[in-house]
């Protein structure tokens, strides 16, 4: 709360028993306007969103999305591995802990600047030839002083909050980082998760190419069989042979496209890829554990559950602050120098009795004239806040764009994977069927050979659409701010930030 100031005169001609007082009565005057803040009154702004997601309102139950610890989200114990593995070697999230910690470190400096630093100075000099000669011709030739001082330099005293002001924008630069943390962890176990889910279609769809490249060979030799009889033209046998090298292409394609997804996979762990993570991977994503449905919510949610918006939020907090800053530029500033200890001519004399020396020196600058610079230090501080304001809103609509995507996908991917699946299924029992009227020649190669394309099409489009359905319900968990929390119960007895110590 701000406080008003009061004005006092002190007489010209103190008593230097008076001044020894003033001290005392100067530190408790500090500690009494010490609350006085030049800052903007702080309102959060309206969030630029609609008050409901699109869409069906019917959300699937259960526990919120950042109230789920990734380990009951993500149950596989494959992938639970690798995460632990990426939370502990991820460079980048390591990168991101050392940045809160500098962060942490430049509030200490900031706040540090409220209180008075206490030092020690000693010092000795000799100079010749000794001025003192011109008034006492029996002065020595050689000038000497040694002092002990123990005080303050230079201290502001904060009348008006610029240096409390300094010191909320260096603590809500703390929260943010601390808040882009929790958000780079959650990207990295999201990142995670998909790049095992990818690794493990990648298997699935290697063993589809593989059954594909078989059957085709098997069909290429049964056709250059009939060809070499006579009873196939050049034509079949060579879209018989078009097939089968295409196939090849397609799998050393798909070979090479899950050793660079593993290679990205091992990035992510800052390790290498251990065997077991992909043991049983044989059956594909059919066979990793399915993800629990969340719900999610409304969109103020994510104001308080999204780790990147509250960082968004502390971000305009201290651009805020540095307005407060640049407003107490304009008012008086308030130094304070004093010390105490002793001082003598001869070093042997220092702490005798007599040599007792004190300074006590309060200095107050009021700017005048400066060009215009603590004015457009103020603009410049204004304009900062209101792009923090923008950048703010802008996180909470990219959140809500994120969120409406993934909602959107979960609405319309299950009926997808299903129809496609369908189609596989329908398109096995077609081949199957070509394929013994081909061999009792009923039907014709061109029959079976499309087929075998057909069902091979069909069966990649299914593969990578359960795909992009698991990997939009990782997604989904993350743009509802799940992943950062270990603590099932922290979230609930989350609290208001505090200083850090």
């Amino acid at each position: 709360m701000p406080k008003r100031l009061e004005s006092r005169k002190i007489t010209a001609n103190m008593p230097e028993n008076g001044i020894m007082r003033l001290v005392p009565l100067a530190l408790a005057a500090t500690l009494f306007v010490s609350g006085c803040s030049l800052i903007p009154t702080y309102e959060r702004p309206a969030a630029p969103v609609p008050t409901v997601f699109p869409g069906d309102p019917a959300q699937p139950g259960g526990t919120a999305a950042a109230s789920l610890p990734w380990q009951q989200f993500f149950q596989d114990p494959r992938l639970a591995g690798l995460i632990e593995t990426a939370l502990v070697n991820n460079r980048d999230l390591r990168v991101a802990a050392q940045n809160v910690e500098v962060a942490r470190a430049q509030f200490g400096i900031q706040r540090a600047g409220l209180f008075p630093a206490v030092g020690l100075s000693a010092g000795g000099s000799r100079s010749s030839p000794n001025p003192a000669r011109i008034y006492n011709p029996n002065a020595g030739s050689v000038a000497q002083n040694f002092s002990v001082d123990l005080g303050i330099t230079a201290w502001e005293i904060d009348f008006f909050g610029r240096l409390d002001s300094l010191r909320g924008s260096a603590l809500a630069q703390y929260l943010a980082t601390d808040e882009s943390h929790k958000a780079a962890q959650t990207s990295l176990i999201a990142a995670v998760a998909n790049g095992w889910l990818t690794l493990l279609a990648d298997e699935e769809l290697l063993s589809i190419t593989r059954q594909t490249l078989t059957t085709r060979e098997d069909t290429l030799k049964l056709m250059k069989l009939r060809f070499d009889t006579g009873v196939a033209s050049e034509i079949d046998y060579q879209l018989a042979n078009s097939l089968a090298e295409t196939a090849r292409a397609t799998y050393a394609e798909q070979l090479r496209l899950r050793r660079q997804d593993e290679n990205a996979l091992a990035l992510l762990l800052g390790a290498p890829v251990p065997a077991e993570a992909l043991a049983g991977s044989e059956g594909g994503l059919a066979g990793a554990r399915p993800l629990p449905d969340v719900p999610a919510g409304l969109p103020s949610d994510l104001l308080t559950e999204r780790p990147d918006i509250r960082a968004a939020e502390q971000q305009l907090v201290a651009a805020n602050a540095n307005v407060g800053a640049a407003r107490a530029a304009f008012f008086p500033r308030v130094s304070l120098t004093s010390t105490i200890g002793t001082a003598s001519s001869e070093f042997s004399n220092l702490f005798h009795s007599g040599t007792k020396a004190w300074l006590f020196s309060p200095q107050v600058s009021l700017p005048i004239f400066d060009a215009g610079r603590n004015q457009a230090n103020l603009d410049a501080a204004r304009a900062s806040r209101e792009i923090a304001v923008a950048q703010y809103e802008r996180s909470i609509q990219s959140a809500f764009r994120e969120v409406a995507d993934a909602l959107a996908g979960r609405d319309t991917l299950g009926e997808q994977v299903r129809a496609l699946q369908a189609t596989a299924d329908a398109e096995g029992v077609r081949f199957r069927l070509a394929d013994l009227r081909y061999r009792n020649g009923v039907a014709s190669s061109l029959d079976l050979l499309d087929a075998q394309r057909s069902l091979f099409s069909a069966q990649q489009a299914a593969v990578q659409a359960r795909l992009l359905q698991l990997q939009n319900q990782v997604t989904l968990y993350k743009v509802l701010g799940g992943g950062w929390n270990a603590n099932p119960q922290a979230t609930a007895n989350e609290q208001s930030p505090q200083s850090p110590a």
